[in-house]
């Protein structure tokens, strides 16, 4: 038996332990938590406060290997129980959080069929759990009631399924908007000649939207079919695939859409704004480019819905470039336009991304969980606050590590499924804050522009409160990583704070100086030139 399924039999044995739950089991200490009989794993403002292994659920006899995917969230709102839903290759886990220290395997709905490992996606409406699996012929789409998990006891139960939605064969992932009540499987595909005898459109033999009304959940059913087969413009022309999405009733800055049911796809070299409001009638808003596309992976809108956050999944291995966050202002629907990249500096692989207040959770498969800073985002200053690294083997271009995480936790909790190491329940630091408002507020201050700018040898900025505090002012580097200290100490109100930023010793680039005081953040961008 391996150490890491002892680790977790461990974890069930010791669940009655009073007082455990209080402590985190891996507290991140001078930049690494260390799991004893599991790993050291690298990180910051980041706890680990429990810890299942991939063993835990394997299915005993399953011809899959074991493996863990994608993972959601579920808060019953009779109990406030919060559970997590843990994608596997032979069916998903429920996993019980009451106490999160000691994560307890409430059962399982296995796969409809299990002839290959296959990649599972996850998502929630009205209390059920819809269910898809990718390059599963016989999958379709699972439906299953969550409060059936209220008051299960004992060893974890095999779960059958409240209803299959079989309109589909396979899909790679499921997208939801909980506002209106559909479902959206993407990727999906069909057998040879499938499509025909399911008695669904020819707008279904691209593996773009297929949409499902889900506002009964256990009687799901079609809605129409549609993808962006007929206008990207470039000399490779489109696939009419949508590998990811986001949809939801629109509340963002466009005037003309509000109210409308939108969905921003990831459709491998772009990002398409759909119009899905009359599902007979889909129109396509726009499509935004950004530079050196390899595979539009997935991304998620800033919560005002100013800035759709895309991530690129292969721009890392087929171009050698580092992982990166690309910035859009969809602020005019019609015309999106790039407004900043984020370069991380990490040469692994970004995969998902999701959005709760002022950070972005990106799960960065070998360099794990990174909670950045995208508050500022128009102008480049992505910063990263916290991360927590589920794969501490190493730090490489592959498809180890983490696959996905879930933020919208009421607890602060933070769950994030590990292909190699399992499920992994993380707190960050309180003070981060989870709600859009928490944190310091952009406001009692003016700071002006830095000159010269560009500069060779350095630039001057002054700095003005209204209210007396101690301010703090860093230079980072573009991948987020911070070169120099600038200022830190006491700012008296309405004196002037004189920073000066020093490009002696600095390569010539883009720069971001942050400057945060108890009442403010700001930043400016700095350009030094040689």
């Amino acid at each position: 038996m391996s150490s890491r399924l002892l680790l977790a039999l461990a974890v069930f044995v010791l669940a009655a332990a009073p007082g455990a739950a209080q402590d985190p089991l891996a507290e991140c200490v001078d930049g690494v938590a260390v799991l004893p009989d599991v790993g050291a794993f690298p990180c910051d403002r980041v706890d680990l406060v429990g810890y299942l292994s991939v063993a835990t659920f394997a299915t005993p006899g399953s011809p899959a290997a074991a493996g863990n995917n994608d993972i959601w969230g579920w808060t019953d709102p009779e109990t406030g129980t919060e559970y997590a839903l843990v994608g596997t290759y032979n069916g998903t886990g429920f996993v019980d959080l009451s106490d999160p220290a000691f994560p307890r395997l409430v059962g399982k709905l296995p796969a409809t069929n299990e002839l290959a490992p296959v990649w599972r996606d996850i998502k929630v409406y009205a209390d059920h759990a819809f269910v898809v699996a990718d390059n599963a012929r016989d999958h379709g789409m699972q439906v299953f009631d969550l409060t059936r998990l209220r008051g299960v006891t004992g060893d974890p139960v095999t779960f059958t399924p409240d209803a299959v939605y079989t309109g589909i064969r396979s899909a790679h992932n499921i997208v939801i908007d909980e506002e209106s009540g559909f479902a959206y499987a993407v990727g999906f595909r069909y057998p040879e000649g499938e499509r025909a005898n399911l008695g669904l459109p020819a707008e279904c033999d691209s593996p773009g939207f297929h949409a499902i009304d889900i506002r009964d959940p256990k009687n799901p059913t079609f809605a129409s079919c549609f993808s962006d087969v007929a206008i990207d413009p470039r000399e490779n022309g489109p696939t009419g695939y949508t590998h990811d999405a986001q949809c939801l009733v629109y509340r963002g800055p466009d005037a003309e859409y509000a109210g409308r049911q939108l969905c921003f796809a990831s459709n491998e070299e772009t990002v398409t704004v759909f119009d899905v409001t009359d599902k007979q009638d889909v129109q396509i808003v726009s499509q935004a480019f950004y530079p050196n596309p390899a595979y539009t992976h997935q991304g998620w809108l800033t919560e005002d819905q100013r800035y759709f956050l895309a991530d690129d999944e292969l721009d890392e291995t087929t171009q050698g470039i580092p992982q990166r966050t690309i910035v859009i202002d969809v602020q005019d629907l019609g015309s999106p336009e790039v407004a900043s990249i984020y370069d991380s500096g990490l040469t692994t692989i970004d995969h998902n991304q999701y959005v709760r207040g002022r950070y972005s959770y990106q799960s960065n498969y070998e360099t794990g969980l990174r909670i950045l800073d995208v508050s500022q985002a128009a102008s480049g200053a992505i910063t990263e606050a916290a991360f927590f690294d589920t794969f501490p083997d190493s730090d490489l271009i592959s498809f180890n590590g983490q696959w996905s995480n879930y933020p919208y936790f009421e607890s602060g909790l933070v769950i994030a499924n590990d292909g190699d190491y399992g499920l992994f329940i993380l707190r960050p630091d309180p003070t981060l804050g989870t709600d859009r408002n928490d944190g310091p507020e952009i406001s009692g201050y003016t700071l002006t522009e830095p000159v010269p700018n560009p500069t060779a040898s350095g630039s001057r900025l002054t700095l003005r409160v209204e209210t007396a505090q101690r301010v703090q002012a860093d230079l980072f580097d573009t991948a987020g990583r911070r070169v120099a200290a600038v200022f830190d100490g006491a700012a008296a109100t309405g004196a002037a704070v004189r920073l000066t930023v020093s490009g002696t010793g600095l390569p010539a680039g883009v720069y971001i100086l942050r400057v945060t005081g108890e009442t403010f953040e700001a930043a400016r961008r700095i350009v030094i030139a040689r």
